[in-house]
């Protein structure tokens, strides 16, 4: 029976180095925007609410409520959906909510622009004009087409890489961005009408040959590197099937412009209206097709219980564990 032990060790040891080695590697290049689950949690109100509660509040927040009592988790609440009630009308709609679930996902990407906003509008006038914003990126080297850098013409491309872009943001064309502008400029990935920028800079990026498309050896080019004499690992060789079967759509052996945006940016399910309306169906009483701000807070309330129990209960199970 010992021999059996150690050759079923050696097997499962094989198997393993098999994968680790077969698999792509961790810096390995994404470049596909995924849509963003709403949370971790399982979505499933018979076990619990976590998922509603990190979905409307985001995850962090939802820590910080987790801890109110419920006096104070009833006056925040109040707050909330004046917040999200954006017309006033003292409803809280479906859209209204979508917007605010997509609001606190986002959270992230608001601060990175907040950060930025700081550093780009130099005279505090509350725009960023791309004068502002190439000088204070480029503006010590760009004299003189950047003067004798070693790498000038990486920075030539950067900041006509930039320029573009930027242009591509300001809707009204005036090159000064206002901060839904700027972030469109600094999270393009985010916006429709920014699709054709992220993919020129994609096929900039990719394409090698100077074609305007995409080959499936410049495809696998941007993923792996391989080293001289090394067999194709098992993932490339996925990805190269991948490429003939679900990128190249027309099946010409290339990618155009179409099928990149499609592969980059594809359509995705969108959480946060399914969480809106599911969070409008469970709350809406008088089935009225919105919220008042007592159904919100009463049918919410019920969920900080859930959440709180749970808490604890996790609290008990791992007691040196930050959750």
């Amino acid at each position: 029976m010992a021999w059996q032990k150690m050759l079923y060790s050696c097997c499962l040891l094989t198997m393993c180095l098999t994968y680790v080695l077969a698999k792509p590697p961790p810096d390995k290049k994404d470049r596909v925007h995924h849509g963003q689950d709403l949370s971790d949690h399982t979505h499933d109100d018979k076990q619990d609410f976590q998922y509603d509660h990190e979905a409307f509040l985001g995850k962090e927040e939802a820590k910080t409520f987790d801890q109110l009592s419920p006096e104070e988790s009833k006056a925040r609440l109040g707050k909330i959906v004046d917040r999200i009630d954006r017309d006033g009308d003292g409803f809280v709609t479906q859209p209204e909510l979508k917007d605010w679930i997509k609001h606190t996902q986002n959270r992230y990407i608001y601060e990175n622009v907040d950060k930025n906003w700081k550093d780009y509008d130099s005279n505090n006038d509350g725009h960023i004009a791309w004068e502002e914003f190439k000088n204070t990126t480029y503006g010590y080297y760009e004299g003189d087409s950047f003067g004798d850098l070693e790498n000038k013409e990486t920075y030539q491309k950067m900041l006509a890489r930039d320029e573009r872009r930027f242009k591509a943001a300001d809707k009204d064309g005036d090159l000064i961005a206002t901060r839904e502008e700027f972030t469109a400029f600094l999270h393009p990935e985010e916006f429709d009408y920014m699709k054709d920028v992220v993919v020129t800079e994609t096929i900039e990026d990719i394409d090698k040959n100077g074609d305007g498309l995409v080959g499936v050896d410049e495809y696998l080019g941007d993923l792996y590197s391989p080293d001289s004499g090394e067999p194709e690992p098992d993932w490339v060789k996925t990805e190269r099937q991948q490429f003939l079967d679900f990128r190249d759509l027309n099946k010409d052996g290339k990618m155009d412009r179409e099928e990149i945006g499609h592969w980059i940016l594809p359509p995705d399910y969108d959480h946060a209206d399914v969480e809106s309306k599911h969070l409008l169906f469970e709350s809406d009483k008088d089935k009225d097709g919105k919220l008042s701000q007592e159904e919100f807070i009463e049918s919410y309330q019920r969920v900080l219980d859930d959440a709180k129990s749970y808490s604890e209960i996790m609290k008990r199970m791992h007691p040196h564990q930050e959750l």
